[in-house]
């Protein structure tokens, strides 16, 4: 299945958007890929206000969120990778999520597959499928 971060923040933003708040999106600035001015991070985190007043040409892609916006009066190109998004929430009401760190998937032997390859394992005597 396709991950579950693009859409709930879609959803959650303009959630908080329709709810006449202000959308600010917490961010890991260490992620490979993240484009933040460095200036404004602390701790290796900086907040963004995304507000449609806040930002330009906003773009919530499956894979980055990306727009323009103005920090100290200069301009600045934000280009965000889905896992450094780590929640979104509304300014006054501090309502929103945090999302889980993403693991990597790693697929391991099966049950059957060690028990195939463990020939001193005794029979378990439980009916199953089996390649002829």
């Amino acid at each position: 299945m396709k991950p579950q971060r693009p859409y709930l923040l879609r959803a959650l933003y303009e959630w908080i958007i329709d709810s006449d708040e202000i959308p600010y999106l917490l961010v890991d600035a260490t992620v490979e890929g993240v484009s933040v001015p460095e200036a404004h991070v602390q701790d290796g985190q900086i907040v963004l206000n995304m507000s449609p007043n806040a930002v330009r040409d906003l773009v919530m892609d499956d894979a980055f969120v990306m727009c323009s916006g103005r920090f100290s009066g200069q301009h600045f190109e934000l280009y965000l990778p889905m896992n450094s998004i780590r929640a979104i929430y509304a300014k006054d009401t501090r309502e929103g999520m945090v999302f889980p760190e993403e693991e990597a998937l790693t697929v391991g032997p099966t049950e059957a597959d060690q028990r195939r390859n463990n020939s001193d394992a005794p029979p378990d005597n439980k009916p199953g499928l089996r390649l002829v």
